[in-house]
């Protein structure tokens, strides 16, 4: 039997991959999600053979999942726009399934995972190795923190993390080639980062000042991101420009 979990934030797709689940013998529903947060927060609780996932959610898409999470199941992406195929593939993904999905076509998704699972893993997958402990490093500690993600806890510099987003029980961290994401609040952020670098600007961001490229107005540059400056945080965040303009 497969453990599969079905992601889609539309309830008519979700009814639909259910009954095809419940039709096919060799497939277990595990359960069923309406975003890619919430699947994360199944994942850690459940084990979970094969997911079928949407790409296009709010919030989280099914590839920003992924690239994140590098989740331990097995991806079928499901969606409703042929484009994204090549980005799912090269994120190893089992199958590609285009909306309306006959259900002949996902029994053969089904078969193409059990097939991998079958020649990969004839065994119970391990639990995750444990994260070898890093080795000694000069760098002070006020210069890095340790936050969980997935199944491991990772250090980050705090010169290489550009801004913070808050995503309801998640925050999405920006350093380095990806975003991290970590069940946490952004206050909890906001009282472990250093106030003279790191400044909440918006409900739903914290900013490193160090990488801020431009102001305009209501809005912060950062690369190709824009930040909004709340307005309950402006006054503040802009004394504090201010007051390092005159230094």
């Amino acid at each position: 039997m497969l453990r599969c979990l079905l992601v889609d934030d539309e309830p008519l797709a979700l009814r639909l991959l259910t009954s095809y689940v419940e039709r096919v013998p060799f497939l277990e529903l595990v359960g069923t999600c309406r975003s890619a947060l919430e699947a994360m927060t199944v994942l850690q609780r459940e084990a979970v053979d094969v997911l079928f996932l949407d790409i296009q959610m709010p919030d989280l898409t099914g590839v920003e999942f992924v690239r994140s999470m590098q989740p331990q199941a097995l991806v079928i992406f499901t969606t409703a726009y042929e484009q994204f195929a090549l980005e799912g593939f090269n994120l190893n993904a089992v199958d590609y399934l285009v909306k309306p999905i006959a259900f002949e076509r996902f029994v053969k998704a089904a078969q193409k995972a059990q097939a991998r699972l079958t020649h990969q893993l004839p065994e119970p997958a391990a639990a995750p190795a444990p994260t070898p402990a890093p080795a000694p490093n000069p760098t002070p500690p006020d210069d890095y923190i340790f936050v969980k993600a997935d199944y491991h806890t990772q250090r980050l510099n705090l010169r290489d993390i550009r801004y913070l987003e808050g995503l309801k029980d998640y925050i999405k961290i920006y350093a380095g080639a990806k975003p991290i994401l970590t069940l946490n609040s952004l206050k909890a952020f906001e009282d472990r980062l250093p106030p003279q670098d790191f400044v909440r600007v918006h409900r739903s961001y914290i900013v490193a000042l160090a990488h801020i490229d431009s102001i305009r107005k209501n809005r912060i540059y950062m690369g190709e991101a824009i930040i909004p400056i709340g307005e309950s945080y402006a006054e503040a965040f802009f004394k504090l420009i201010e007051e390092r303009n005159m230094h």
